[in-house]
């Protein structure tokens, strides 16, 4: 599975997800054409280089919380991140039914 053609594909889909919204796994590897590979998209994010432009931040989980163990340094820069473009958090968690992107639908 792993070929430089799908890793550029999850990355410009991950590129695609406008500030102050997020997509889940799942929904990157399907619009990178890869349907059932949500554990390859977290996968391909893992081995991005330090210092990325690529809004990695923005790929979250199904359940409103990040994937990192909550007191690790890049738990704590994914939320910082994703506070810093409005998304609001109570506890650990955020709403999906708020801050989740519709390609369809969105517009901003």
């Amino acid at each position: 599975m792993a070929d430089l053609g799908n890793q550029e594909k999850i990355w410009a889909a991950v590129n695609a997800i406008p500030r102050g919204r997020v997509a889940t796994y799942g929904q990157v590897a399907s619009m990178a054409g890869l349907p059932g590979y949500a554990r390859y998209v977290g996968y391909t994010l893992k081995q991005l280089p330090s210092g990325t432009s690529l809004p990695w931040h923005r790929v979250v989980n199904t359940r409103g919380r990040l994937s990192f163990p909550i007191h690790s340094d890049k738990y704590r820069n994914q939320k910082q991140r994703l506070q810093e473009e409005g998304i609001k958090f109570v506890k650990e968690k955020f709403s999906l039914t708020k801050y989740k992107w519709n390609q369809e639908t969105d517009t901003c």
